[in-house]
């Protein structure tokens, strides 16, 4: 399998030095922010939404719905390998991890229960993203 030109990587201590200890702890140690305390969970802005460890974009504010779970829920990536799935059995339950293509960075989970058309909910950890919000034109 052929890396992206772009991937990033980069050292723990790089990583500690550059995220905040809780954006260290989700994306670096799969940690998962209680849910209703993310700052972007009730954004209702219009923008992109990006990795906080890349700053790859990863969704679009018009994906974004209110799925009532606690955190920001998206209906599909910005782009197709934007984001990458991975099997996830921790806890005793069988899930989907979602993870930034480019850094590797844990973002959260997608499950089979979102709205038409995609049917999916990405269910993201808000500390993993940065919000860019839409130029006035």
């Amino acid at each position: 399998m052929s890396e992206s030109p772009d991937k990033i990587e980069r050292t723990e201590a790089e990583w500690r030095a550059q995220l905040t200890p809780e954006q260290y702890q989700i994306l670096r140690e799969k940690a998962t922010e209680r849910p209703f305390t993310g700052l972007l969970t009730q954004n209702h802005d219009t923008g992109d939404y990006h990795c906080a460890g890349c700053g790859a974009l990863l969704f679009l504010s018009g994906a974004k719905f209110d799925s009532g779970c606690g955190w920001p829920s998206f209906m599909i990536p910005a782009e197709s390998k934007a984001v990458v799935e991975h099997e996830d059995r921790t806890f005793g339950m069988r899930r989907v991890e979602v993870t930034c293509a480019r850094c590797g960075g844990h973002l959260g989970h997608v499950f089979p229960d979102g709205p038409a058309p995609t049917g999916l909910r990405y269910c993201i950890n808000s500390a993993s993203l940065t919000f860019e919000r839409a130029k006035q034109v």
